[in-house]
């Protein structure tokens, strides 16, 4: 199925691999300490959340560059959850360990919306 013509972006892998985590983020902040709950564990939902929201909206757009700019706001959220998340190591609420599943799903889901901006971007040129 051709990214540009979906009407439904709950049958896109990028946007389910999202979800997924999402879920995981949440998961993960439900053991920092309460002391964070307004900090880094905001943070850290609202730019997981903020990746597969990004994804829907980007098929409501007409324009293929239009799309492409809505998969750059995820991935901009993609590198400030993974920002957010090394912080959590660097300041000893996390171990590596503790992230490192996440890391590989958000490198994946990275990897995918790069692919599919740059579909829609050549897309954009030759239209």
């Amino acid at each position: 199925m051709i990214f540009a013509n979906m009407k439904d972006y709950k049958q896109l892998k990028v946007w389910n691999e999202s979800m997924k985590l999402v879920s995981a983020i949440y998961l993960l902040t439900k053991t920092f300490p309460s002391e964070e709950r307004f900090g880094l564990v905001t943070q850290m939902q609202r730019s997981a959340v903020s990746i597969p929201s990004n994804i829907a909206e980007s098929v409501s757009r007409k324009s293929d560059r239009e799309k492409a700019r809505f998969l750059e706001y995820s991935l901009g959220s993609i590198f400030e959850l993974e920002t957010q998340m090394l912080i959590c190591v660097n300041v000893g609420i996390l171990d590596e360990s503790d992230i490192r599943q996440i890391l590989v799903l958000q490198t994946n889901i990275q990897k995918s919306l790069n692919a599919l901006q740059r579909y829609l971007l050549e897309s954009a040129k030759n239209s």
